[in-house]
């Protein structure tokens, strides 16, 4: 009896030691200890719960000297100071964040609160490990997570609880066993649509625009009738990386533009009142692809490749929200004049452009950012005064400043060299007027577009610009530009200037959230006292353009422009023949 209490006396105080060994890294680690017999199993399965008792009772006689020598070892570790169960993995002072199962054995410690220490305060994580350390170990960790499961779900579930909801289950099952028909077929649904998907990385976007336009007054009036037209776009935008995105868009339309008349009933050429949806029109419904783009982050900047229909809008801040809607959408204002200032008109075609902030904060104008363009529209032709650099181009140069939240500033640059007979404002269609109308432009009167049809050489340009949007508050939008150009062809007198300048007021969200109130008033390109072949005179009147529309928004998808245009003087004729524009627009975006 004395034999067997000593040995409890010994082996209690080893399986606290035995359980406050377990660690992550020794687990791993392989055992040095003797070969354990199968009476040693079994006393290190419920060493735990009855340590003298099971040690005394169940191991032999010829393995006592080995066991208790085992255990008495592991008791004496540490004996000098005692120390509870640790609450904190800091507490341990070999323990480091770095060690690389420092979690671990923090969820251990301070989740389950199953893994100790040694009395010293160390935790020798580096030590290997016995069996009877990890059976110790183990099981107290397995009691605590029993304990906590118990603890957790004791006032939440019962048996009646369970009860109930067996009662529950067995009268629905007709419902269930529908519910996981439903659930099996959308999952094969699902499948079939993931394996015939057109791709992973591509989504179509598109935009089709109805609408029903005349024009109005004297004999501009008498020479047009109404018109039902359209123009459709189909766009596919791919993006590789999540940051990137390329964009093949096709687009076709059969828009075509009023004819003004002057007091004399003649034919005044001008791009003025021109509406976004005319630009990229056939005329036919025929489909071309007007725009195929990449747009890429490079570091801070922000890269733009274009290789077919690239515009200086496109990655150039425009200034004018509420009016431009990405490149003549069908969202925007009515006009190409209201859209956004003339000086992005100018060229166009295939180039790069570069987007770089300077500026993110620290002063009054945050962020800030300068934006370098190059677009040409003959890139692809090897012919005379074509390709990509002996052809039509422009270079834009523009710094962005923003003032606050409520304020933004841009100052644009643009040179430009156009071929003989091409416009200035034609957005790099490089469409020509050698042959008199339609005029080529896509803003702007016949005096302020071409210079080559006068001198019959190319010109260059260089052109200045200013623009700013003003925010009081969300439901207030101020914005406006000013531009000028300076044109310049071969020989002596051959040049002159055009100025333009605009501004409007919107008012998003009037009447009902998405729908938009908007004015925009100013003159269109133009150029005084300059004669043009085909134009009667030289035209003095500044050729004022107001556009007011009201953009009501049917649902997400679908939305109702109407609005008027005025224009007085057109192609800056000097009886002031004024014209009215109506429209309805409806566009389906999708």
């Amino acid at each position: 009896m004395s034999n067997i209490l000593w040995k409890s006396l010994v082996v209690s105080p080893a399986v606290l030691g035995a359980t406050l060994l377990v660690s992550t890294t020794a687990m791993a680690a392989p055992s040095t200890t003797t070969e354990v017999t199968p009476a040693d199993k079994q006393v290190t399965a419920e060493v735990a719960q009855k340590p003298a008792e099971i040690i005394a009772q169940a191991a032999p006689a010829s393995d006592d000297a080995k066991v208790l020598e085992q255990v008495t070892r592991y008791s004496k570790e540490g004996a000098s100071n005692t120390q509870a169960q640790v609450t904190s993995v800091s507490q341990f002072s070999d323990v480091q964040p770095t060690d690389w199962a420092f979690q671990a054995l923090q969820s251990l410690v301070e989740r389950y609160g199953c893994i100790a220490g040694y009395p010293n305060g160390t935790y020798r994580g580096n030590r290997a490990l016995t069996r009877y350390e990890f059976a110790a170990g183990l099981n107290a960790c397995l009691d605590r997570v029993n304990e906590l499961i118990a603890t957790a779900t004791a006032d939440l579930v019962t048996k009646q609880d369970l009860a109930t909801l067996q009662r529950l289950q067995e009268e629905f099952s007709a419902e269930l066993a529908t519910l996981r028909g439903r659930v099996d077929s959308l999952e094969a649904r699902t499948a079939e649509l993931e394996a015939h998907q057109f791709s992973t990385t591509t989504k179509l976007v598109g935009e089709a625009v109805f609408a029903v336009s005349d024009a109005f007054g004297n004999n501009t009036g008498d020479a047009n009738n109404t018109v039902f037209q359209d123009r459709v776009r189909l766009g596919l935008e791919t993006s590789f990386t999540g940051r990137d995105k390329l964009t093949t868009r096709l687009a076709a339309g059969n828009a075509s533009a009023f004819s003004f008349r002057g007091a004399a009933n003649q034919v005044i050429p001008t791009a003025e009142g021109k509406q976004t949806y005319e630009v990229g029109s056939t005329g036919t419904n025929g489909v071309i692809i007007d725009r195929l783009t990449y747009e890429v982050p490079i570091g801070p900047a922000q890269v733009y490749i274009a290789a077919n229909g690239g515009r200086h809008s496109h990655y150039a801040a425009v200034n004018n929200p509420y009016f431009f809607d990405k490149t003549d959408g069908g969202n925007g204002a009515l006009t190409t004049f209201a859209s956004e200032s003339p000086i992005y008109r100018i060229g166009g075609g295939a180039g790069i452009a570069l987007n770089i902030p300077f500026s993110s904060g620290g002063s009054i104008f945050k962020p800030s950012s300068i934006t370098l363009g190059y677009l040409a529209s003959d890139a692809n032709s090897p012919g005379d005064d074509r390709g990509l650099f002996n052809g039509n181009y422009a270079a834009l140069g523009q710094l962005n400043f923003a003032v606050g939240d409520r304020l933004a500033l841009a100052a644009t640059y643009v040179h430009g060299y156009h071929s003989p007979g091409t416009s200035l404002f034609d957005s790099g269609a490089g469409l020509d007027a050698k042959n008199g109308l339609p005029v080529g432009g896509v803003v702007g009167t016949r005096q302020a577009n071409y210079l080559g049809e006068v001198t019959g050489n190319g010109y260059t340009s260089n052109s200045y610009g200013i623009s700013a949007a003003f925010r009081p508050s969300n439901n207030l939008s101020i914005s406006g530009f000013v531009t000028y150009h300076d044109l310049t062809s071969p020989g002596a007198g051959n040049d002159f200037e055009a100025w333009s300048y605009g501004g409007g007021v919107a008012l998003p969200d009037f009447g009902k959230k998405g729908n938009v109130l908007g004015i925009f008033a100013g003159a269109q390109p133009y150029s005084r006292n300059r004669a043009v072949p085909g134009v009667v005179t030289g035209g003095g009147n500044a050729p004022i353009q107001v556009e007011g529309f009201y953009k009501y928004r049917v649902s997400d998808n679908i939305s109702v422009t109407p609005g008027i245009i005025w224009l007085r003087a057109p192609g800056q004729n000097d009886a002031e023949e004024n014209a009215f524009i109506g429209t309805l627009r409806t566009t389906f975006t999708f």
